[in-house]
């Protein structure tokens, strides 16, 4: 069974800066939320899934504890909610093949899934007469800016780059208001190599908005155009082949800073592959790095975002104008760390497109 090979961070958690951020290292306690429909006649595969999720999940470390709960007004719903001594053990769990095959069971049953993650920063009851050192709560607060930021990666067939470059940067921006509170802002795609990273930045619901995309018919003829040339085969008319190739091809944003104010910047994207089991913590250095640069008025990043998922980490940063694609440097001593953690020389990627939506 494939556990997390790390545990989180011990540092306790710190005083931030009052500007835009969010990340996973703040070393509080995470609550995940799972809302679930549940098919009609479908209870008693549903419950007997979970119990075997329960069995699984509850010798991950970092586990803590969870709950099924029904709802009172429609028995077809459910709430699954858990309890995690902090975000990067979930995170390395819930991104693992390991867990793929886990779920797998509980999505022949149910309609629909929604699964929403909160730092506890405060709390109320006996738990909160805990020593703070042992209730680990986020002392302070984050300011979002109502983005949600997410990426997507897969790999292509050796050979095929160029294609799927062209077919990547070669059709019309879908539509980008979703409905009355959701819209896309930003697509950025990048290459290296045989590998893809498309990183999208949404306003309002990031689940409307990647099934919103994923309906639009210049959105679609992309995806079919490129499925020839994929190392992971798809049927995206078949419902479960393209849950799974999106299941494994997430990639999500573990930790985003800005240095504060709109001026706009030259985007440019690292690929880091990390040594089998290092990713999280090749994140977290990461991260740490581009906080000290936006807490520097000489630093160049204007904002940055650190996506990961197992030991595949990009680091998409905004650089001032006029200091062009040298600009991402790190401190010697996190460099030092860096290149321990390694499996390859950090790579910068090609851009092949980036796109703003109108208004964004």
């Amino acid at each position: 069974m494939t556990t997390t090979s790390e545990r989180p961070s011990a540092t306790p958690a710190r005083e931030v800066s009052k500007r835009v951020s969010q990340s996973v290292f703040d070393g509080s306690r995470l609550r995940v939320v799972l809302l679930v429909d549940v098919n009609d006649g479908a209870q008693q595969q549903f419950l007997e899934a979970y119990e075997q999720l329960c069995n699984q999940v509850a010798s991950v470390p970092g586990h803590v504890s969870d709950q099924l709960c029904q709802s009172i007004e429609n028995p077809s719903q459910w709430l699954i909610t858990s309890e995690w001594e902090s975000a990067p053990p979930f995170l390395t769990w819930v991104n693992s093949e390991e867990h793929v095959r886990m779920v797998e069971p509980l999505h022949s049953c149910v309609r629909d899934t929604r699964s929403l993650r909160f730092h506890v920063v405060r709390e109320t009851g006996g738990a909160s007469q805990a020593e703070p050192g042992q209730r680990r709560l986020q002392a302070h607060p984050r300011i979002g800016d109502g983005v949600i930021r997410h990426a997507l990666t897969f790999t292509v067939k050796p050979g095929s780059e160029e294609k799927v470059a062209k077919i990547l940067s070669d059709y019309a921006s879908p539509e980008a208001r979703v409905d009355d509170t959701t819209r896309l802002c930003r697509t950025s795609l990048f290459m290296h190599g045989n590998r893809v990273v498309r990183a999208i930045e949404v306003r309002g619901d990031l689940l409307a908005a990647l099934r919103h995309v994923a309906r639009q018919p210049e959105v679609r003829a992309v995806e079919q155009a490129i499925n020839p040339y994929l190392e992971q085969d798809r049927d995206l008319d078949d419902q479960e082949s393209a849950r799974m190739f999106f299941t494994r091809a997430a990639l999500p944003a573990v930790h985003h800073v800005s240095a504060g104010g709109h001026q706009e910047g030259v985007r440019q994207a690292l690929y880091y592959a990390a040594r089998p089991g290092r990713g999280m913590r090749l994140a977290e250095l990461l991260a740490q790095a581009d906080s000290q640069s936006a807490d520097d008025p000489a630093s160049p990043v204007l904002r940055s975002t650190v996506f990961q998922r197992d030991d595949v980490v990009v680091r998409l940063v905004d650089v001032q104008p006029e200091q062009g694609a040298e600009a991402m440097p790190l401190p010697a001593r996190v460099a030092a760390e860096v290149r321990e953690l390694l499996d390859a020389e950090a790579a910068r990627m090609d851009l092949i497109t980036d796109r703003r939506s109108p208004g964004a």
